[in-house]
C-alpha cells in the first residue's frame, strides 16, 4: 500500500510539473501573442485611417471641382445676360425705328 501512495503522489507530482511547465510556456507566449495582436490592431487602425484620409481628400477635390464648375457657369450666365441685354436693347432701336420710319 505504500508504494501505491508513493506512486500516486509521484504521478500527482509528475502532472503537476506538467501543467507547471505548460503554464509556464503559455505564459511566455502571452508577451508576443499580445504584441502580435496590438500590432495588428494598429496596423488595422492606420488602414483605416488613410482610407478615410482619402475620402476626405476626393470629398475636397470634388467640392473644389463643384465650385469652379459653378463659377464658370455663373461668369458664362453674365456673358449671356449682358449679351441678352445688348441684343435686347438694338431689338428695341430696331422697332422704333421701323415703327417711326413707317409713320
Amino acid at each position: 500500500m505504500n508504494e501505491r501512495h508513493i506512486q500516486q503522489v509521484l504521478d500527482i507530482e509528475k502532472q503537476a510539473q506538467e501543467i507547471h511547465e505548460s503554464a509556464m510556456k503559455e505564459a511566455q507566449q502571452l508577451p508576443v501573442m499580445a504584441e502580435q495582436e496590438a500590432q495588428a490592431l494598429i496596423e488595422k487602425a492606420r488602414a483605416e485611417a488613410q482610407q478615410k484620409a482619402r475620402e476626405m481628400v476626393a470629398g475636397v477635390k470634388a467640392d473644389e471641382e463643384n465650385a469652379r464648375i459653378l463659377a464658370e457657369a455663373e461668369e458664362k450666365n453674365k456673358q449671356f445676360e449682358a449679351l441678352a441685354a445688348s441684343n435686347f436693347d438694338r431689338a428695341v432701336n430696331y422697332v422704333l425705328e421701323r415703327v417711326i420710319g413707317r409713320a
